[in-house]
């Protein structure tokens, strides 16, 4: 029995294996100590045993209601990714498995490697109509890539969409992917008729160094991105730093920021009523979104989500907020959950990999009808 996390995106420690029944394991917090529930191992053992695995910090964890209702992701073939049956109890996490084959891969959601980002950016680039632009490098000196979709014209509308900004949220990177290979689809009249109005600006991941160490929420030094769009720094933030200074380069029309939320078991959006811009017409625009997504995916609904800001009240250090009120545009964060969509419950896999995927098609339909009101 072995259980190890020494690879890209891998977490966890050991504390214990004295039985396959009472293995105690144990989150290890991102860099700076601030955050931690992203977890990603492998399990090697005997086929037919059955092990139960116990999270033992689970209750210090930064979203403790993560957990309620909450089923771990396993994988054999690292492809197909299933639920496991999974109890949050007296502060333990405590997931049960028995094995079909030698290894399996367990993850709080399905990992999307930095390997498969690295393949992604490869099958985009051969494109004609897409450049991948290197923006800069991050504090572990990986590149941080924009991928350009469109011919550049200047009189089109400018659609920028970022994701993982927090690297444990995962999905995000999927929903990028199925947008991506969509939006590159030319048999797909949703995406021909939107190339035709916009040039598409994407960073598939703004947070390479926290996913590959296993981070949840910041990057290399413990920094949470997603609080520093109003002042970011080559010194601290340098991936939101250069993607500021390409915004600027090109202007934004619309803003899609991708994330998953722990504890809300929904697919909802957060605009940005509380920027001091806000206006009727921004609020218009953010109906006729709203309206196309609920057309175009039943995972999506407005019902359940955040509060929203007070007028002038919006944190400004957020992403969304601070496009919206930078450029007064259309601006989003999209959420989706760990778990499961209670709206639409699916008891093998709960929200996977490919439900992000067909989201990402779906907010193609929804950019592209409000692309001629803007």
């Amino acid at each position: 029995m072995r259980i190890s996390a020494n690879f890209d995106g891998g977490n966890i420690d050991v504390v214990s294996l004295q039985a396959p029944d009472n293995i105690e394991l144990a989150i290890r917090p991102d860099e700076g100590n601030a955050f931690f529930q992203w977890f990603n191992f492998k399990l090697d053992g005997t086929i037919g045993v059955q092990y139960q695995l116990h999270i033992i910090n689970a209750e210090k964890a930064s979203y403790p209601q993560g957990w309620e209702n909450y089923q771990a992701v396993a994988s054999y073939d690292r492809e197909h990714w299933f639920r496991l049956p999974t109890v949050y109890e007296n502060g333990r996490l405590t997931i049960d498995v028995e094995l079909d084959c030698d290894s399996i891969q367990i993850a709080y959601f399905a990992p999307y490697s930095y390997e498969r980002h690295q393949d992604l950016l490869a099958k985009c680039q051969v494109h004609p109509m897409v450049t991948v632009e290197h923006l800069g490098l991050t504090l572990d000196e990986r590149v941080l890539s924009l991928v350009k979709v469109g011919d550049g014209d200047e009189s089109k509308k400018n659609v920028w969409i970022t994701a993982r900004q927090h690297p444990g949220e995962t999905m995000a990177e999927w929903l990028v992917e199925g947008l991506m290979l969509q939006l590159l689809d030319s048999d797909n009249p949703v995406s021909r008729s939107l190339l035709a109005k916009a040039n598409v600006y994407i960073v598939p991941n703004m947070n390479p160094d926290g996913g590959v160490r296993g981070h949840l929420r910041t990057n290399a030094i413990g920094v949470n991105l997603n609080r520093e769009w109003q002042a970011p720094s080559l010194e601290k933030s340098p991936e939101v730093y250069h993607v500021v200074n390409k915004m600027r380069q090109t202007g934004v029309d619309l803003f899609y920021d991708v994330h998953g939320d722990e504890g809300l078991p929904y697919v909802f959006l957060a605009g940005s009523e509380g920027v001091p811009c806000f206006d009727d017409a921004m609020s218009s625009l953010q109906h006729t979104f709203e309206q196309a997504l609920l057309l175009a995916s039943p995972d999506f609904q407005t019902q359940f989500g955040y509060d929203k800001d007070e007028p002038g009240q919006a944190n400004l250090t957020v992403a969304s907020n601070w496009v919206a009120q930078e450029f007064g545009c259309l601006s989003y964060t999209l959420e989706m959950p760990f778990k499961d969509n209670d709206d639409l419950p699916e008891p093998i896999q709960a929200w996977s990999p490919e439900r992000c995927m067909l989201l990402g098609e779906a907010s193609l339909v929804a950019m592209n009808a409000v692309l001629n009101k803007l």
